[in-house]
């Protein structure tokens, strides 16, 4: 079976290289934590395999919730991320999306037509 997380970064944002990998960080954290709430067994299989990620892209905030929904209707684990607002973007900005650990397949039904960063 593959499992694999998929995190979702707004690219109208322009955060610098160190910003972005921070808030994929706290998105792959957060939907982790929610996932083992749903399903310990997926995050377990998911460590096994090694953790697949990876990285997409959407072009804004409105399709950060829109993803969020089909997912959540997949029965996908989803955490958004607000920024804290310490340092290059205001407080509560929504800077990511993370999604699962899940099945592969059910994933790239939700994922499928995004764009790597």
């Amino acid at each position: 079976m593959e499992f694999k997380q998929c995190i979702v970064i707004r690219e109208d944002l322009k955060l610098s290289a160190g910003k972005l990998a921070v808030q994929v960080a706290h998105a792959a954290v957060m939907a982790v934590e929610r996932a083992e709430k749903m399903d310990r067994s997926t995050v377990s299989e998911w460590k096994a395999e090694g953790q697949k990620k990876v990285v997409l892209k959407v072009p804004g905030v409105p399709d950060l919730f829109r993803l969020r929904e089909d997912a959540e209707r997949a029965g996908i684990a989803c955490a958004i991320v607000a920024d804290a607002g310490l340092t290059e973007i205001p407080a509560g900005t929504i800077t990511a999306l993370g999604l699962g650990p899940a099945r592969g397949k059910l994933m790239d039904k939700v994922t499928s037509k995004l764009k790597l960063v």
